[in-house]
């Protein structure tokens, strides 16, 4: 049997199979300087595992308090020499990359103080975080306010409207690196690196935290190198390379990861509790696997970016654009092609490819929510997936993929799906 047998066998068409081929086979030279990137972020791993002294003695765990867990300690050293932070604070105990912000912003801010995003809106799940969506145990509930200022059209920064904002009462700018459900561009670590500058030039005390979720091991700088006081993200994302079964990290400063410890455990207790209860092993070898894992999932946005190009869909990024995160915007236009799309996704996972995902009300977002991952760590956005809310103008958010191949075949078979409902022509 062939590939394209093997293709067949899963449900994909001729038609469609030999739609995809020639887009495929214009991204060559694209993959090859991914690839280089994947190379340089391995090394740089690699260099921190090693400096970190990691052995195998700290791929064991501990439970009850996590005292003098040596395996812990050794991964928060290789986060921090990852990002090139004094600190980070790496443990199962975060749940997810909300909560990893929620901690990093309760820990870091008092009543009085302020937020400024200097970026617009953030991500839907931090609206009730913060209380712009009324929420029990929001931030305004502490008295912390809040403000944003709009990106220009043209994703560039409005630098006086910054400037106004900022005044004695504000404490920290919240920027969160990846588009989010919006079709604005996702930040590169150089850009977030010239807003940090500026607002730092205006107010020098002031923290800057970057949301850096599904940005890691894009690039091969980090927005910690220029400037930021806290970098923050998911293990079930970038980092955790598919195997993490949940955690969150956040790495800056001492002061303020030490800030993160006193309010994730107790005062007085810190970062010397948190038992790894046995997760050591794949938090380490997932960080490590991470570079390669993340460029398989890039290309995989920028084949979906080509093909939905072609196809007549409007893209964000377009596939031309440089990659600043693994997140791919398709703007389908109506929610049958949106369950279609999603259906397609679902149908190419290894686990529940049989199951039909459905829009539900989802915990923290103001509309219908439809997922599609069948993964293996639940909520994984590493691994193949897709979700969108189900509201204009029905974008759908496509990431992750452990394997090139994998993804190849869920973006195609996805391809597939609106093509048998009549929705695209080919």
């Amino acid at each position: 049997m062939d590939n394209q047998t093997m293709y067949r066998a899963l449900g994909i068409g001729r038609e469609v199979y030999e739609f995809s081929r020639p887009v495929l086979d214009s991204l060559s030279e694209r993959f090859l300087a991914i690839d280089e990137i994947a190379e340089f972020n391995q090394l740089k791993v690699l260099k921190a595992m090693q400096d970190a002294g990691v052995a195998e003695a700290h791929l064991m765990g501990t439970n009850g308090y996590g005292y003098s867990d040596i395996g812990r300690d050794a991964l928060e050293r290789t986060y921090a020499g990852i990002f090139g932070t004094e600190d980070a604070l790496v443990r199962s105990q975060i749940i997810c990359g909300t909560h990893a912000l929620a901690l990093s912003l309760q820990a870091n801010l008092r009543p009085g103080d302020e937020i400024l995003s200097p970026v617009g809106k953030p991500y839907d799940t931090l609206e009730e975080v913060i209380g712009i969506r009324k929420s029990r145990g929001s931030l305004s509930e502490f008295g912390i306010s809040y403000r944003e200022v709009p990106l220009n059209p043209d994703g560039s920064f409005r630098y006086e409207e910054i400037r106004s904002a900022i005044h004695e009462r504000t404490r920290l700018a919240e920027i969160q690196r990846s588009k989010g459900y919006s079709s604005r561009e996702s930040l590169s670590p150089e850009k977030i690196g010239e807003l940090i500058r500026f607002l730092k030039s205006v107010k020098p005390d002031l923290l800057c935290l970057v949301d850096n979720c599904y940005g890691e091991f894009v690039c091969r700088e980090e927005p910690s190198e220029y400037g930021a006081d806290m970098l923050v993200g998911s293990l079930i994302k970038n980092p955790g390379g598919g195997l993490a079964p949940v955690g969150g990290y956040i790495a800056g400063t001492k002061d303020c990861i030490e800030n993160c410890a006193v309010r994730l455990s107790a005062p007085g207790l810190g970062k010397e509790v948190g038992p790894s209860l046995g997760l050591n092993r794949a938090f380490f070898q997932g960080i490590f696997l991470a570079p390669s894992i993340t460029a398989s999932a890039e290309k995989a946005a920028i084949f979906a970016a080509s093909l939905y190009e072609r196809l007549g869909f409007s893209c964000h990024p377009r596939a031309e654009s440089r990659r600043n995160d693994i997140i791919q915007a398709i703007r389908l236009g109506s929610p049958e092609a949106v369950l279609a799309f999603c259906q397609g996704i679902q149908a190419a996972s290894p686990v529940d490819s049989f199951v039909t995902p459905e829009p539900w009300e989802m915990p923290g977002y103001d509309a219908p929510v439809i997922m599609a991952a069948g993964a293996f760590i639940q909520g994984s956005s590493i691994e193949l997936s897709a979700d969108a809310p189900m509201k204009e103008p029905y974008h759908v958010y496509f990431q992750g993929g452990l394997t090139w191949p994998h993804a190849k075949f869920g973006i195609i078979l996805s391809v597939q799906k609106l093509w048998e409902k009549g929705l695209v022509k080919l």
